[in-house]
C-alpha cells in the first residue's frame, strides 16, 4: 500500500505540473522548444562498423536531451551503457523537441533515409506532446500506428516507450490514450516499455526545474531500467 500511495502520489504531481506546462503550451506567447541543431549532422555521422548496431532513438524532448549539455541525454548515455554490457552499439539521437506524433511521422522516412543502413533497432518514443496538448487519443493512436507500420515495412524491430495521460486530463480520456502503447507493441511484435519517466516523475532530485524533463541523473536512471531491454531486443 505504501508504495501505490506513493506512485499515485508521484502521478498527481505529475498531473499538476503537466497541467501548468499545457496551459503554458497554449499561450500564444508561449515558446516551442526548438529541435536540436546538429540531429541532422547525428544521423550524417551515423555510420557504425560492420559488428556495430545501429540504433536510432526516434522521438521527442525526452530523447532529444532536453537542456542537458552534450554527451548527457538519452542516446549517448544508452550507447555508453551498451558498451558496457560488451555490446557495440551506435545509438542516433534523432529526438526532436516539441514533436508530435503527427510530426514525428512526417520526418520518419527522411530520418530512415538518411541512414548509412537499416537500423538494427527504433526506439519509439512519441505521443507525450499530444497528451499535454489535448489531441485527441485517437489522432496519437493513427499517428503511431503509422510509424509502427512503416517501420514493420522496412524490417525495422522497434522499442516502444510507453506514456501516460496526467491525471488532470481526466478518467476519460486517460482511458482512451493509457491503452495504445501496450496495444500497438503487442499488434506490432514490439517491445514495450510502459512508461517513460517511470522511476523519474515527481522526483525534483531527478528533474530539470520545469518538473518534466529529466536531468543528468534522471537520464540515468531511465537509461538504467531501458539498457536491458534494448539490449534484449538487440540479440539475434
Amino acid at each position: 500500500m505504501k508504495k501505490e500511495r506513493s506512485l499515485a502520489g508521484r502521478l498527481l504531481q505529475y498531473g499538476a505540473l503537466t497541467l501548468f506546462v499545457h496551459l503554458a503550451a497554449c499561450s500564444d506567447g508561449a515558446p516551442t522548444p526548438p529541435p536540436p541543431a546538429n540531429m541532422a549532422q547525428a544521423v550524417e555521422d551515423a555510420e557504425p562498423a560492420a559488428d556495430t548496431k545501429l540504433v536510432v532513438a526516434f522521438g521527442d524532448s525526452l530523447y532529444a536531451g532536453y537542456n542537458l549539455d552534450q554527451g548527457k541525454g538519452l542516446a549517448p548515455i544508452l550507447e555508453k551503457a551498451l558498451n558496457a554490457q560488451r555490446i557495440k552499439a551506435r545509438v542516433v539521437n534523432a529526438g526532436v523537441s516539441g514533436d508530435t506524433t503527427a510530426a514525428g511521422l512526417a520526418r520518419l522516412s527522411f530520418t530512415l533515409d538518411g541512414l548509412p543502413r537499416r537500423p538494427d533497432l527504433m526506439l519509439v518514443g512519441l505521443g507525450g506532446n499530444d497528451m499535454l496538448r489535448g489531441l485527441s487519443p485517437e489522432e496519437t493512436r493513427a499517428n503511431l500506428d503509422a510509424i509502427l507500420a512503416e517501420a514493420k515495412k522496412r524490417g525495422i524491430p522497434v522499442l516502444l516507450t510507453g506514456m501516460m495521460a496526467s491525471p488532470n486530463m481526466g478518467p476519460d480520456y486517460a482511458a482512451a490514450f493509457d491503452p495504445i502503447y501496450p496495444e500497438l507493441a503487442k499488434a506490432y511484435g514490439a517491445t514495450l516499455y510502459p512508461f517513460m519517466l517511470d522511476g523519474v516523475i515527481g522526483k525534483r532530485a531527478l528533474l530539470l526545474p520545469d518538473g518534466i524533463h529529466p536531468n543528468d541523473e534522471g537520464v540515468t536512471i531511465i537509461v538504467g531500467k531501458l539498457a536491458p531491454l534494448v539490449a534484449g531486443a538487440l540479440k539475434p
